[in-house]
């Protein structure tokens, strides 16, 4: 069966990885320039796809066919999507939207970072438990094992893009998130990065191994995804142009208006 082939798992990964990234941006980018409620308007005309992916992991948790497979893959990746579609509007990130102020170090620049999508981090847990409780005690954990991998590999490049990394691209920031800029850290190497990439090789061969034992559909695109999320890693100390991957999707540039120093001596603490 064609859906059962490896390779083709492993290429379909690569292209819904690609495909809807740039839906993403290129949704984000329309909402950039739609007025000030264009960001909410696109979130809310975004949730049709947050039901279907909750339609879908429902419709295929006894399904343990590569059609189950693919159905429960893709339902997990619609449900990431909203969330991080809403994140990048601006609709769904922290309490604290300003710039970090120079000379912040220490606790006091993680709290402010953390302010800065500590609610978008809190309903990608929610997700996360959602899917455990649809997919508990049923044949096919597709969609919970999609999901807990971006989960982790996205707190692991967060740790990253804080501690600090050589390549950072900060053009894929949209206008509602141009604060979180100044929370990055450029630096040759951090300590988390090998323990980051070494769990991501490990977990892509067992997802390999598990491919070749069983055969199995699921295996090959956790496997595949999983391979991305390390390229991902490594993309952030390679000098590689990954960037013209979505170009043609960017959002396009916006002035942002400059920073009162004035205003962040009044702030509370932590900017929240």
């Amino acid at each position: 069966m064609l859906l059962s082939n490896p390779w083709i798992a492993a290429l379909s990964a690569l292209f819904v990885w690609w495909f809807s990234t740039g839906a993403i941006l290129y949704a984000v980018k329309r909402a950039d320039t739609g007025g000030p409620g264009g960001h909410v308007a696109t979130v809310i005309l975004g949730l049709p796809l947050l039901f279907l992916g909750i339609y879908g992991v429902l419709d295929s948790v006894d399904d343990t066919s590569p059609r189950g497979a693919y159905v429960s893959f893709l339902s997990a990746l619609a449900v990431w999507g909203w969330i991080e579609l809403a994140f990048l509007c601006g609709v769904v990130t922290g309490p604290n939207t300003r710039p970090l102020p120079p000379g912040v170090e220490g606790w006091e620049r993680f709290l402010r970072a953390w302010g800065t999508i500590a609610w978008h981090e809190m309903l990608l847990v929610a997700g996360l438990f959602l899917l455990v409780f649809l997919t508990r005690g049923m044949e096919n954990s597709t969609a919970l094992w999609t999901f807990a991998v971006m989960f982790f590999a996205r707190v692991s490049a967060k740790l990253n893009l804080f501690f600090g990394v050589p390549h950072i691209h900060t053009e894929f920031l949209p206008s509602p998130l141009s604060h979180l800029a100044s929370h990055f850290r450029r630096r040759a190497m951090n300590w988390v990065f090998p323990i980051s990439v070494s769990l991501l090789t490990f977990a892509t061969f067992c997802w390999l191994e598990r491919a070749f034992t069983t055969g199995r559909t699921e295996f090959s695109l956790l496997a595949a995804l999983t391979a991305l999320a390390l390229l991902e890693h490594w993309l952030m100390v390679l000098p590689l142009p990954d960037e013209k991957l979505w170009r043609w999707m960017l959002p396009a540039p916006k002035l942002m208006p400059k920073t009162n120093d004035k205003t962040l001596l009044r702030e509370e603490p932590h900017g929240f």
